[in-house]
């Protein structure tokens, strides 16, 4: 427990048992008890050692497999979530983007987009400037390899200055609209080389 800088308690918490049953197992020995295989696997061991019947903590261990190794088991594939506002004004993406791994069913994106996952960030939306086609908590897929708006009237996340957002965008020539689907918040404007894009939304996912 010292090795894993667990206390009694938690060690407890982790295999669901009293702290005195804990106490009692490392009193006396532990040979008897029924939660032994979960005691060595939460301090990364094995029973027989516990019991004293090998000096090796190691022997015999099964690795704790990684989030990647149970990825590639299960053929998942990694994608970074980031946090990006879609709702009034943007968010500001000057500082530091703070991301998470989510790992998603390789075939599942692959029916969604033929673009690799490393190219691809889910973001989380806040507000209500895209209503009803965004609410707020929607979680959005983003194409990062579609830099280039093609497509009008599409959904794009881009960066004005340091406000990034998640908008409809119109292309005249060097002007470009920016386009709420809120009928209360108005259009916005800008020139073309000011903006940023940071990728095509290719797919909206909410809870019901």
């Amino acid at each position: 427990m010292a090795a894993a800088g667990l206390s009694q308690s938690e060690l407890a918490r982790r295999v669901h048992v009293t702290q005195g049953a804990i106490a009692k197992i490392v009193s006396k020995n532990p040979g008897g008890s029924s939660h032994l295989h979960k005691i060595a696997q939460e301090l990364g061991t094995t029973p027989a050692y516990l019991t004293g019947e090998t000096d090796d903590p190691s022997a015999g261990a099964v690795p704790t497999p990684t989030p990647q190794s149970i990825a590639d088991h299960l053929d998942m594939v990694q994608i970074q979530e980031i946090d990006l506002a879609f709702g009034m004004g943007g968010t500001y993406s000057d500082g530091m983007v703070e991301t998470k791994a989510r790992y998603f069913p390789r075939a599942w994106i692959e029916a969604i987009t033929s673009t690799a996952p490393a190219l691809l960030t889910f973001a989380r939306g806040k507000g209500d400037s895209m209503m009803p086609t965004l609410l707020d908590g929607d979680m959005v897929l983003i194409d990062r390899s579609q830099r280039t708006i093609r497509e009008q009237d599409a959904l794009w996340a881009i960066t004005i200055g340091d406000i990034a957002m998640i908008k409809r965008i119109r292309v005249r020539g060097p002007n470009v609209s920016i386009l709420s689907d809120n009928d209360n918040v108005p259009t916005d404007e800008a020139q073309h080389d000011e903006i940023n894009v940071v990728g095509r939304v290719v797919f909206i996912g909410r809870r019901l």
